[in-house]
């Protein structure tokens, strides 16, 4: 068995591996003796050596180790030092094994003529882009699988297969989304919403099963007008029927996504020739609310709950706001502007935020009488431009960058599980795509897909490992990687062609 460390010179410690993970993933229950220097990588390579010993047909898979709920991120003898855990030979030391949160495949990146300036994952069926382009030209929204083509804005059905094209903002996209408003006509009907620097908001309604006629163009059924600036930020109400957008004019407005207004009739209609022969009406719509608190640009709004929007804003602000009333029932002020926000994690109820300084906070406003971070990541070196949750974990959530990276981080430890750098520039846009994969865009004009990522759904994961990392964080101090622990160990990620990547 071949694993780091002088095996001579170092001392062993008795251990047994637990995990978990079904057949074929489990080792034998009996306990072993392993060198204490060994660190994660060493750790796996002795799980993987115990697997291929009962399988032979075993192929390596790279795992990750908790020791009492935290994630070993140093060699297991200065681990143990350091959290004071006792490690005396007759004693044995359980150490969970689980699926490393890493990419294992690269998938060929799709070529834009410019920015990929935001996406959204959301349907596990596509991926909703939006283009960064000059004045005056249509500029690109897809809905894509994996291939991408920045020419128009199309909806693809299979890799090479445009189904339909979407036009019709006339400055850069700056946010898109998907949206299921109630009493659409099939399950195969999608909302989009966009939103632009041409201060507009635009909504379109395609049907994903109907794709018979190539290329067929689509404009949106509804234009939103209201705001005075670009139009920066998107979020749907979870029912779908409404939306709320953040723009340079520190303003928030929510908006109906149905055709109709309260009374029925279309409003503002306009009349748009398609292909010189039919018409469709367009109708525009104007704003229902107008949120008014931020000083200045709105940079992220998020809408998890019918009643709460939350808000981040350059004004360095994090707020939160009751929809009915247009109030702001919780606000935090950091110091700093912010680019990015998500809410989610442990009971849908933590809020992450990052933007200037490099620093990915996270906040928990259950806690009373603290605006004091519970988490605080700095391995990032440039601006970040984006955070999202994993929808199904409460550890697990990835940033994006302006140094060209994207970190995928879980709670459990202070460093990132793994650094995705496919892009070549700028990252301006990231999102989880069907639970197990990353898709990202930048200013190389490129749209990324990092896949095959093993993420643990909440329902198998320990809810004291959770409290174990908030009590550490409460008693030293929020986590930080400002400073470099000279301990941490490379970070890998596996690529299409089975090579590991050392970072």
């Amino acid at each position: 068995m071949e694993v780091d460390g002088d095996v001579e010179e170092t001392r062993r410690v008795q251990v047994r591996f637990t995990t978990k993970l079904q057949f074929p993933f489990k080792t034998p229950p009996t306990s072993i003796a392993i060198p204490s220097n060994l660190t994660r990588m060493g750790l796996s390579a002795v799980v993987n050596n115990l697997l291929e010993a009962g399988n032979p047909d075993w192929k390596p898979e790279p795992f990750d180790f908790l020791i009492d709920g935290e994630l070993v991120r140093m060699s297991l003898e200065q681990f143990l030092i350091a959290k004071g855990i006792s490690a005396a030979k007759e004693k044995i030391l359980e150490i969970e094994y689980i699926k490393a949160v890493v990419p294992r495949k690269e998938e060929e990146p799709s070529l834009h003529d410019d920015w990929v300036s935001a996406v959204d994952g959301s349907n596990p069926g596509f991926i909703l882009t939006g283009c960064y382009d000059g004045v005056g030209r249509n500029l690109i929204i897809e809905v894509i699988p994996i291939i991408y083509d920045p020419t128009f804005s199309r909806l693809w059905k299979a890799a090479g297969s445009c189904t339909h094209i979407l036009e019709g903002h006339s400055d850069a996209i700056t946010s898109v989304k998907f949206i299921d408003p109630k009493g659409l006509e099939s399950v195969n009907s999608s909302v989009v919403a966009t939103a632009s620097k041409d201060r507009t908001l635009r909504l379109w309604k395609v049907d994903a099963g109907n794709h018979r006629d190539l290329h067929a163009k689509i404009s949106a059924y509804k234009i939103l007008r209201g705001h005075n600036a670009s139009v920066q930020s998107i979020a749907a109400q979870p029912s779908g029927n409404m939306v709320c957008s953040g723009s340079w004019d520190c303003t928030i407005n929510l908006w109906r996504t149905d055709e109709f207004d309260v009374e029925g009739d279309l409003v503002s209609v306009k009349k748009r020739k398609v292909d010189n022969e039919t018409e469709e009406s367009q109708s525009e719509g104007e704003a229902v609310s107008n949120i008014v608190g931020h000083t200045q640009c709105v940079s992220s709004v998020v809408w998890p709950q019918h009643e709460t929007i939350y808000s981040a804003s350059w004004d360095h602000s994090v707020r939160r706001w009751d929809v009915e009333t247009g109030k702001d029932s919780w606000n935090l002020f950091c110091g700093k502007v912010l680019n990015c926000l998500d809410v989610g994690g442990e009971s849908s109820a933590l809020i992450a935020a990052g933007g200037s300084d490099t620093v990915l906070r996270i906040w928990d406003p259950r806690k009373p009488g603290t605006l004091t971070p519970v988490f605080q990541f700095s391995s990032h070196t440039s601006w970040i431009s984006a955070c999202k949750w994993h929808s199904k974990s409460w550890f697990h959530l990835l940033s994006a960058s302006y140094d060209g990276k994207i970190m995928l981080w879980d709670l459990r430890t202070a460093w990132p599980l793994a650094i995705i750098d496919s892009h070549k520039d700028k990252v301006l846009c990231a999102d989880w795509w069907k639970g197990d994969s990353v898709v990202s865009g930048g200013a190389d004009s490129k749209l990324c897909i990092s896949s095959e990522i093993a993420v643990h759904d909440r329902n198998n994961l320990r809810r004291r490992s959770m409290g174990t990392s908030i009590a550490l964080v409460l008693a030293k101090g929020p986590y930080s990687t400002r400073k470099p622990n000279p301990l941490k160990e490379s970070m890998f990620f596996f690529l299409s062609n089975g090579r590991r990547k050392e970072e």
